[in-house]
């Protein structure tokens, strides 16, 4: 697995360990289950990055998902006009990955970017494919981490198409309430559709500015 560039301190293996228990927990409810993923530390890689830099592009075969210990990022889509539309935001518990060049071999449709500093754990796909297919446990957490990724575009899909531009930028607001300062008004914007000047607007309304 190629390296990247990694930025600020290191953290140290327990800090790693700790931070996986804490992700893995959002997927498997037994903590004897959390330790038997754990014996799988050795498969990944811990790195680094500054905000702003791109774990892949659009166009790029990936053969590696990033589990986001840290930060938060998105997925965007390069226009051939060159504007940028947002896919998806990602925080503590998502991952970075693109499902159709890993299942189907085909390249990226998108580009992933970290929109904070973000620390992530990486694995070869097919190391997380072959674990699924030799322990339950890991079964259990790929089928978990899957339905979540599904219940995620079924929620957004459905904020775009039935909500109004205020109802999604207070839909945000709650899903990213930690974050949510973290994260630069025009990522925001394009995330719920909208143009920089129409969130401006509904923040100033919403006595936010």
């Amino acid at each position: 697995m190629e390296g990247t560039s990694y930025c600020g301190a290191m953290m140290d293996p327990i800090d790693y360990q700790q931070s996986l228990r804490r992700l893995f927990a959002i997927y498997i409810d037994r903590s004897s289950d959390i330790e038997l993923l754990l014996e799988s530390l050795p498969l990944f890689q811990y790195q680094h990055w500054r905000a702003g830099q791109s774990l892949f592009n659009q166009g790029e075969q990936v053969d590696t998902v990033y589990f986001l210990l840290s930060g938060v990022g998105r997925y965007y889509y390069l226009l051939a006009n060159g504007l940028e539309r947002n896919k998806s935001l990602v925080r503590f518990g998502g991952a970075f990955a693109s499902v159709s060049t890993l299942v189907q071999g085909v390249p990226s449709p998108f580009s992933c970017q970290t929109i904070t500093p973000c620390t992530t754990a990486a694995i070869r796909y097919a190391d997380l494919v072959n674990l699924a297919d030799c322990q339950p446990v890991w079964s259990t957490f790929v089928r978990r981490l899957y339905e979540q990724l599904a219940i995620k575009k079924e929620k957004r899909e459905a904020a775009l198409l039935t909500m109004s531009a205020r109802q999604r930028y207070e839909a945000f607001l709650q899903d990213f309430a930690d974050e949510a300062e973290q994260i630069p008004l025009r990522q925001v914007a394009m995330f719920i559709g909208i143009t920089d000047v129409a969130l401006s607007r509904i923040r100033r309304d919403m006595g936010l500015t």
